[in-house]
């Protein structure tokens, strides 16, 4: 059997996953400067969690996990009925009562409810594992991919929408990918869909709304009638959408359009917040009343990130949830976080060559294997330099020179030490640097004068 991957799944080698690390070692440094605490759940959560709380669509996607014991003769027709019923989109105990997760933020929701008794508040918290979801895989879409969050809780305070959006600002400057940071607010969204045949109606013109950039304007107004909106409510959203300028003239234009809504004044607001206590600038920082975010629990400010000059979808996202920890029966914690799409934003820079060259370091030093009291002498050398924070090998046997060679330069190594014979009786080593073709002698118990050599 040739062997391959599921679809939708990736292998990384060392190069790629040093670039990755690269961005999530960056990523996790804004975090913690700006004082967010590490948290980690598990891959899988009680079907019951996960289920609802993304919407039709999204519940669609979710992963479902086959329970065990599923030949047992007992329960077998019991287990025949309930997976006829998963195939159908249901949820059946008898065949699955568990899934990988869909996102970090249901899950820090269930972790915040089942230990708010014990954390402090606001409780500020960042997550960087992987998440599966069966979409229909393609460039920039993939079922198993990571996610780096960070939320509060805990506090209603738009000074963490305010943070939030510096976070995103400053980890993209530090990437060198130029950005625009969009936001808008449920509250608008919720005051439009009032307008427009009432709150129950959010769901179908957020889910339509979020498609404007896949389908466009005329596909939208095709899926809101196909939903029951009606034409004169279809035109008033058409004319939400065809909302342009810059964020200024976007919220006189809005505030026009929606000037009976206390709800969606309430937007305008938070909106002119965070617009007033940003240092980033319209450039980057604009209004996109467009944005809708496709999942059920945001009810605030809501955020999109793009990268300019490269084709590519949102590569983060996010938004407030004012009671998310009520869906596991704990009410009244607020909460706002957002997320970064680490293996969207690996293909913008690769696409785009921004990744250091120093982000391929690997092995610095390799120690050529010239024989048994050779290498022993290699090795305690190799070992105090590793001991100063050099990335040393020493060659696995004595080979021809010329096979150490090719090894060296196939690995990019930089450098090559040599200790054979004459070395051994002078106390010496010889430095190559690959590179230019210098070479180099010093004595084995100058460690400072080899340091500097390979410096």
């Amino acid at each position: 059997m040739k062997p391959s991957q599921p679809q939708g799944t990736r292998d990384f080698g060392a190069n790629v996953v040093r670039k990755r690390q690269y961005i999530f070692n960056t990523i996790r440094n804004i975090f913690e400067l700006y004082g967010f605490q590490p948290l980690e759940t598990p891959a899988m959560e009680n079907i019951d969690t996960l289920m609802g709380k993304y919407g039709k669509e999204g519940d669609k996607l979710i992963f479902k996990i086959l329970n065990n014991g599923l030949d047992n003769p007992a329960k077998e027709e019991k287990t025949k009925e309930g997976f006829e019923g998963v195939l159908k989109g249901k949820t059946s105990k008898s065949v699955t009562e568990r899934a990988l997760r869909y996102d970090l933020t249901i899950p820090f929701a269930r972790y915040v409810a089942m230990n708010h008794g014990q954390l402090v508040f606001p409780f500020k918290r960042y997550q960087i594992q992987p998440v599966w979801r069966a979409d229909r895989p393609q460039r920039g879409r993939y079922r198993e991919f990571y996610q780096c969050d960070c939320d509060v809780v805990g506090s209603r305070s738009l000074l963490n929408e305010v943070e939030l959006t510096h976070i995103y600002a400053e980890v993209f400057k530090q990437l060198k990918i130029d950005v625009e940071i969009k936001i808008n607010s449920r509250k608008i969204l919720a005051a439009l869909a009032e307008t427009c045949g009432g709150a129950d109606k959010l769901t179908d013109i957020t889910i339509a709304i979020d498609k404007l950039d896949k389908i466009g304007i005329e596909k939208v107004k095709e899926e809101l009638a196909a939903r029951d909106v009606q034409t004169e409510q279809i035109n008033i959203i058409e004319k939400y959408l065809s909302i342009t300028g810059s964020n200024e003239e976007k919220l006189q234009q809005a505030k026009a359009l929606l000037a009976n809504s206390e709800l969606a004044a309430a937007g305008f607001e938070e909106l002119e917040y965070v617009l007033a206590n940003t240092t980033i600038g319209d450039k980057n920082l604009s209004i996109d009343f467009t944005l809708a975010r496709g999942l059920n629990y945001y009810t605030g400010i809501i955020f999109e990130i793009k990268a300019r000059g490269v084709e590519m979808g949102s590569i983060g996202g996010g938004g407030r949830y004012d009671d998310l920890t009520g869906l596991f029966g704990v009410s009244d914690i607020p909460g706002v976080g957002i997320s970064f799409g680490v293996d969207r934003i690996y293909d913008v820079m690769e696409e785009l060559q921004l990744f250091p060259e120093e982000v391929q370091i690997g092995t610095e030093v390799l120690f050529f294997n010239l024989g048994e009291k050779e290498a022993q002498a290699a090795y305690r050398l190799m070992q105090q330099l590793r001991s100063v924070g050099l990335r040393c090998e020493l060659f696995h046997e004595a080979l021809r020179m010329d096979k150490q060679f090719k090894y060296a330069e196939k690995r990019d190594i930089r450098f090559i030490i040599i200790i054979g014979s004459k070395e051994l009786e002078e106390n010496t080593c010889t430095i190559k640097n690959i590179q230019t073709g210098k070479q180099e002698s010093a004595s084995l118990t100058d460690i400072e004068i080899i340091k500097s050599i390979l410096a």
